[in-house]
This record gives structure tokens, C-alpha cells and sequence, in this order.
């Protein structure tokens, strides 16, 4: 018999449709001929009956074969009969046309519409204890890899709890063991933690509050919901915290099984544990990664970017964005400076998204209102953080009126950065850096490690330079004055305190030794900018700005 012996698919018992297409039970012919749409009901056993009160001996979910011997006549016992195989919830019954009966009785038929039960007829004989046999091999079959199943997803999650893994590891394989998209939000219905199986974030997370609101609670694992989520309650400390969802799948007739109903029974459990080992808030972990993913650019799609902020309740729509980064001397500075703005932004309008993008980098990610001043907003983030650590630099990019272009904001805050010349004043009232303020100086400060500039600042200087180290002579602080004077000798000697005789005879050395001609413009330019090139490069970088880059 072992070429019967062809299990259903994996993952679940055997359906009454794939008993039917069993070679055993195909050989009889069989016809679905009332009931056709719930031939997906598991089969739990085969039960064998010539009884005419077969449903005292039953438990619910066999499959019933006959050979209708033993049916009533009359329209009313058949009803009775069929009442009673529905009431204790037969997965379907199976007639035999060959006895007794060479079509199925039309009352029969009736009933089992009536009930929604499953009535399937064979044209030829078939051997109903091979059946069973077969039948009941798959189901012991299908139950022992279920208990192997189970036990897996045991050992998965207390490997998982054992090496301390954090929210998104543990939903990762939740979702990988169930095939199903897994959510973990906490009390407020904050999304922070999305797990897709088979879908993209946009599909999952797409209003997600509202959906949420709308699915009650529970108090262990259950089924809930308009959509029929199958929730499970993660908890810290011995209260509620939030909990963990699994939606249903894209396509319809795969409902939620045992085994579903384990895994995530025992990615809460899991959960709460995680939640006691791992100190900083979930919260704030899902900020960080939502703020790498958009500064990385890390999303499937724009679309699936939105859904999944709008789900951390930030603002998607009808938004301006401004990128701002905060460099700090320290990552215990960095830390506590995300604190302190992951404080101010629980209470406070704009919305943000704060979190760590290097040890010593903060990223910070304003939601606007377009009417709103956008420089305002940007300077409360930089005193905070300024607060937190007074040697933090803060740079902003210019605003993205969509979360396509945060990155790019993001990018251009990132070349602020750079061009930070800590020599440099910023304007009064202003505590951070912005694109309006990179003039020549800042630009070649941000191009200090380019070979390039070196190379240009050596050829154009390197020759003074090396005389006034050489002969202890200052010919490059004259060259300053002059060229700072537009050219003009007699205002150069003036600023210098030199005579105009003096400052002439140097200028003319600094041309020998050049090989420059100071009237001209065009290469009094090039030695002015040279000159900020060789200032730029002697600029020690503050402490920590260019670590973790």
C-alpha cells in the first residue's frame, strides 16, 4: 500500500479533498455532489459505519463511509441522520453507489446542502479498511511531524531567549517559522517592529492604528478583530506592555492552526524576556533603525518608507522634512543626547525621529507642517542637544517636501557637516551649521583630506613655505596682507605695520620665489585660495566629528 500512502501538504492535516484524491479512494470514482465548498475541513479520522445513529460514536472531524444500507426511507429520518453527522461536526460523508442505491437519494442531497456537509459518492466499490488504513496512516503521520514541528519552534525560541536576542531576531523568526507577516506594537499602537512574510510593509502596516484600534485585546493567544488577527499579549514587568500580531494570509481558506497559535505563544514569551534583558526602550530601538533605513535608503519602495513611519506615528503626508545631524564629542554624549530629544519629542510638536547613527553621530528627522519655520524647529534640536553636550556640532540639510528626498537631505546635512570649520562664527541667534553657510573656507575645510587640494596648496605655496622655514622669515603672512588688501600695497603696508618699501622688497621675493606675477588677478586668486587651502589643513578636526563615519 505504500504507493497510497501520499501525504497532504506540509503543515497540516489531510483535507476531505485530499482523501478524495487518494489512489485507494480515487479508484471508486468519487463525487462531490452536495457541500462542494468545504472540502477543505481536516480529516481526524476514518470511521467505518453501518450504523442508523452513526453520531453517537463520533467525535467530530471524520471522514463517514457507508454503503448506505443502513440509511432511513423516509425524507425525515434522512434529515435526522444528517442533522446528527453535522451536529457533532463529520468532516464529510462518503456513499457508496453500488449496494443499495445506484444514484443518491435526493433527500440525502437536500440534507447535506441544508448542513453544509460534505456528500461524496463512489460509482465503484472500493475497500473501506483500506481506506482507513491509509487514511489513518497520513493522520498519525501528519500528527508526528506536528509534534516534531512543535518541538523545533520549542528549541528555536529558547535558543533565541538563550543568546539574548533582541524584538527584531525574534520576530524574524516567528515569521519565518508561521509564513506570516509578524507585528510587535506597544500600548499606544505603535508599529515598531515589522516582520513581512510574502508581502511588503506597505500592505501590512498601511493605517495601521486605526486597524489596531479596531482589534480588541486579549488576554492569551486567540483569533480577534474584523481581519481576524491572532494576537498574543507581551508583557514587562508583570503588565501589559503591548503585544505581538500575526496577520492572516494574503490569500484566502489558510486559517490559523495549532501550530500557528505556538509560535506565537512562544514568541511573546520570548518577547517578555527579551523585554527585561534588552534596557533601552523598543521605542527608541525602532526609531534608530527606521532612521537608517531611510538615511540608507534601505526600503523596498517610497510607499512601504511611509507606511512604516506612519505606523511609528510619525507624519507622512502633507509634511516637510528636515534633516539634521548632531556630531558629538563622545558616545556617552551621543547617548545622552538622544535621550534628551527622545524626551522632548514625546511632548512636543513638530514630530521627530531621533537615533544613533554612528557612536558619535545623531541623526534627527523633523516632521512639518509646510507653513511652519523650519530654522525655528531646527534650532530647538541643536540648543537641546548642545545642552546635553556643549561640544556637539549641529548641521541641518535643506528641507524635503517628500520621503523620497530625506535622504538626499540627509546626504546634504552630512556635507555640513564636513564643512564645519569650527574657526568660523556662525550668525548671531544661530547654533547650527547649514548649506547657506559653506563659503570658500568651509568648502576647502571639507576638502582638507582630498589629495587633490593638498597637492594644489603645496605647488602653489610649498616654495614660500619652505623658505620661511627654512630662513625664519615670515613671507607668507605679508602674501596674506596683500592679497586680503585686493592687491593694494600701500593698504597692505599699513595693516602690517611695515613701510611700503619693505613690503614692496617682499613682494618681490614672493615672486622670485613662486614664479608668480601678484598683478595679476587671476593668479592672486589662485594663491588666496591656496593660502585658505593651507589654513584649512592646519585645522585639527574636533574630537570624535570623523570617527564612525
Amino acid at each position: 500500500m505504500s504507493e497510497n500512502r501520499q501525504p497532504g501538504p506540509s503543515g497540516r492535516a489531510p483535507t476531505v479533498a485530499d482523501v478524495l484524491a487518494l489512489p485507494v479512494v480515487a479508484g471508486g470514482d468519487p463525487r462531490v455532489v452536495a457541500g462542494e465548498e468545504h472540502v477543505d475541513r481536516p480529516v481526524r479520522w476514518v470511521h467505518v459505519t453501518e450504523l442508523t445513529d452513526p453520531a453517537s460514536f463520533l467525535k467530530g472531524g471524520e471522514l463517514v463511509l457507508t454503503t448506505g444500507m443502513p440509511l432511513p426511507d423516509d425524507p425525515a429520518g434522512v434529515r435526522r441522520y444528517v442533522d446528527e453527522l453535522a451536529g457533532v461536526g463529520a468532516a464529510a460523508l462518503v456513499i457508496e453507489l453500488v449496494r443499495r442505491y445506484h444514484r443518491p437519494p435526493e433527500a440525502l442531497v437536500q440534507a447535506c446542502r441544508a448542513r453544509s456537509l460534505p456528500l461524496v459518492t463512489l460509482a465503484r466499490d472500493v475497500n473501506f479498511l483500506e481506506v482507513t488504513q491509509v487514511v489513518h496512516t497520513l493522520i498519525l503521520g501528519h500528527q508526528a511531524e506536528a509534534m516534531r514541528r512543535t518541538q523545533r519552534v520549542h528549541e528555536a525560541f529558547t535558543a533565541l531567549t538563550l543568546r539574548g536576542a533582541g524584538p527584531e531576531e525574534v520576530l524574524r523568526a516567528a515569521a519565518e517559522m508561521s509564513a506570516r507577516t509578524v507585528v510587535l506594537e506597544n500600548l499606544v499602537h505603535r508599529a515598531l517592529v515589522c516582520e513581512p512574510s510574502g508581502s511588503v510593509e506597505r500592505a501590512a502596516l498601511t493605517d495601521w492604528e486605526r486597524r489596531s484600534r479596531t482589534t480588541p485585546a486579549t488576554d492569551r493567544v486567540g483569533v480577534s478583530g474584523p481581519e481576524g488577527w491572532l494576537a498574543a499579549p507581551v508583557e514587562y514587568q508583570g503588565e501589559r506592555w503591548g503585544r505581538v500580531v500575526m496577520l492572516p494570509a494574503a490569500h484566502p481558506g489558510r486559517a490559523f492552526g495549532p501550530e500557528d497559535v505556538t509560535v506565537l505563544e512562544r514568541t511573546a514569551m520570548a518577547l517578555t524576556i527579551a523585554r527585561l534583558t534588552h534596557p533601552t526602550p523598543w521605542e527608541r530601538t525602532a526609531h534608530r533603525n527606521a532612521l537608517r533605513e531611510l538615511v540608507e535608503q534601505r526600503h523596498r519602495s517610497p510607499a512601504d518608507a511611509r507606511a512604516r513611519l506612519t505606523a511609528l506615528g510619525l507624519p507622512a503626508d502633507g509634511t516637510r522634512f528636515v534633516a539634521v545631524l548632531a556630531d558629538l564629542p563622545s558616545a556617552e554624549d551621543a547617548a545622552a543626547a538622544e535621550v534628551r530629544l527622545c524626551e522632548e519629542s514625546a511632548t512636543q510638536v513638530p514630530r521627530v525621529l531621533v537615533g544613533l547613527l554612528s557612536p558619535t553621530r545623531l541623526g534627527v528627522l523633523l516632521a512639518l507642517r509646510p507653513s511652519r519655520p523650519w530654522r525655528e524647529a531646527v534650532q530647538r534640536v541643536s540648543r537641546t542637544a548642545l545642552e546635553a553636550a556643549p561640544g556637539a556640532t549641529v548641521s541641518a540639510g535643506a528641507p524635503a517636501g517628500d520621503l523620497a528626498d530625506v535622504a538626499r537631505s540627509f546626504r546634504e546635512a552630512a556635507r555640513v557637516a564636513e564643512a564645519a570649520d569650527p574657526g568660523l562664527p556662525l550668525p548671531p541667534g544661530r547654533s547650527f551649521h547649514e548649506r547657506s553657510d559653506i563659503g570658500l573656507r568651509r568648502l576647502l575645510f571639507a576638502l582638507r583630506d582630498d589629495t587633490r587640494v593638498q597637492d594644489f596648496a603645496e605647488r602653489q605655496l610649498g616654495p614660500l613655505l619652505d623658505h620661511d622655514a627654512r630662513h625664519g622669515t615670515d613671507l607668507v603672512t605679508t602674501l596674506r596682507g596683500y592679497l586680503d588688501s585686493a592687491g593694494n600695497k600701500t593698504v597692505a603696508a599699513r595693516s602690517s605695520g611695515l613701510s611700503r618699501e619693505t613690503v614692496y622688497q617682499r613682494l618681490r621675493t614672493i615672486e622670485r620665489l613662486l614664479g608668480r606675477d601678484l598683478e595679476s588677478g587671476e593668479q592672486r586668486t589662485e594663491l588666496h585660495v591656496a593660502l585658505h587651502a593651507v589654513d584649512a589643513l592646519r585645522v585639527l578636526p574636533p574630537s570624535g566629528r570623523d570617527r564612525d563615519r
